[in-house]
């Protein structure tokens, strides 16, 4: 412990020389002509390759050429995500459906897509007592952390680790899709046994169930959901999979990817990126703003009141006081975001069905108020509308999802996309990313 406290007051002592000396000022940013964070001054992406795997619309050329803010559309190999989800049968789920897509790059017949739905349930496997000797050891409340600890130990018991063959990344990629859902709900149950003091349970889950089936089925201790309740995962899964390319984590996994390593290591960098709050951890301060706004405004039906709490939280004098209202705009998106208007009639079902129409009301207010606010306040260069995170942590909440599980419920969706971004980097690319900085260091001597 003395060790630790040398070093904590050490850190502490030499963290003004870091702030002082790594400082770069917007100015040398425009004198350059560097994008900071690789995003122009409108909050668009430098372009950094070019994929087939998906694709997403916010902007669309008028009668005079103009670039002018559309409705968002959202594609996945070339088909609209709105129209993907609209193709599921009653009795159906889509999730693996689509990411046979993203892969393999074509839709699956009937008959494919029962192969790889087999494929994928028998591989829901672990190797043995590896739930024991690795995810039950040093359990934590991240539960993103003990995925990827999981994920790079997994690395030991494949044989093949560094096979770069197309086939063997194929086949780690599909292991991976598979186990994701296992990693995070026996990593929460670790968790909630040894730090929290409840029950511990393990179910295995079924081969012949949808990914969002057995999610539900292993983290409940009565194995029991409804079929909406499976089913409303299931597209919440689908509109998380895959969002063109340009996200950190997709962008991470190429990088990564491009330097030769492995599929465990590329995975785990990817998961890494991901638990940052910054990009998959939005729907949980969704959560706590809605909590928020709950205790303080008395009648969530007063319009006016829940105006004026809005416009606190916008000035930095409530919540937390970043002057922020969460799950309100996105970086691509203007008009819409085409995966929150996609969910949202899911999301007013299950609401239905879990007896929550008031706080499904409450959304509704704060979607509608929160753009005219932020309109007024900000001096913004697109529209602002309400984003897939702003109803997704609402979702996870009616479906009794601890909220340790909302991130790596993004990563059991977006391992999908990651797999094909890494596939179509190892075909189609096959060249290291080595970026370009430019260096603004002064020279002293």
């Amino acid at each position: 412990m003395a060790d630790r406290k040398l070093l904590a007051n050490y850190a502490a002592e030499k963290q003004n020389m870091c702030i002082e000396n790594d400082t770069i000022s917007d100015s040398l940013f425009q004198e350059y002509g560097v994008n900071r964070g690789l995003r122009d001054v409108n909050g668009k992406g430098v372009l950094t390759g070019l994929t087939r795997i998906s694709k997403i619309v916010s902007f669309k050329e008028d009668e005079s050429g103009k670039s002018v803010p559309c409705d968002g559309e959202l594609w996945y190999r070339g088909y609209n995500v709105k129209t993907l989800i609209e193709s599921i049968g009653n009795d159906e789920f889509g999730f693996e459906r689509a990411a046979y897509l993203l892969m393999f790059g074509e839709l699956p017949n009937k008959e494919e897509e029962a192969e790889f739905c087999r494929v994928l349930g028998e591989s829901r496997t672990l190797p043995t007592n590896f739930t024991r000797d690795v995810i039950m050891k040093a359990p934590s409340k991240d539960i993103m952390n003990s995925m990827t600890r999981s994920i790079l130990t997994l690395a030991a018991y494949d044989k093949r680790t560094s096979d770069g063959s197309i086939e063997n990344n194929i086949r780690q990629c599909m292991q991976l899709v598979a186990n994701f859902p296992m990693l995070a709900v026996y990593g929460y149950h670790a968790y909630n046994h040894y730090e929290n003091d409840s029950s511990m349970y393990i179910h295995r889950p079924k081969p012949e169930l949808s990914t969002a089936e057995n999610f539900l089925r292993m983290l409940r201790p009565d194995n029991k959901y409804t079929k909406l309740e499976a089913q409303v995962l299931d597209v919440a899964l689908i509109l998380h999979m895959e969002h063109g390319g340009g996200n950190n984590s997709t962008f991470t996994t190429r990088v990564v990817t491009s330097a030769g390593t492995d599929t465990y290591s590329a995975i785990a960098a990817a998961m890494s990126s991901l638990k940052g709050p910054k990009h998959g951890g939005a729907n949980i301060k969704v959560i706590e703003m809605m909590n928020d706004i709950r205790a303080h405004v008395k009648d969530w039906e007063d319009r006016d009141e829940v105006r004026a709490y809005l416009s606190k939280m916008l000035d930095g004098k409530v919540f937390d006081k970043k002057g922020l209202i969460y799950g309100m705009g996105h970086a691509v998106y203007s008009l819409s975001d085409p995966r929150e208007r996609v969910f949202k009639s899911y999301v007013e079902h299950l609401a239905v069905e879990k007896g929550r129409q008031k706080d499904m009301d409450l959304y509704n207010t704060i979607e509608e108020l929160a753009p005219e606010l932020i309109a007024e306040k900000r001096h913004i260069f697109k529209g602002v509308s309400p984003n897939v995170d702003f109803y997704s942590g609402f979702v996870y909440e009616m479906l009794d999802i601890p909220m340790e599980l909302y991130t790596p419920l993004f990563a059991i969706a977006r391992i999908a996309g990651w797999s094909a971004h890494r596939l179509e980097e190892i075909v189609g690319m096959n060249k290291i990313i080595r970026p370009a900085y430019k260096s603004v260091m002064e020279e002293k001597e």
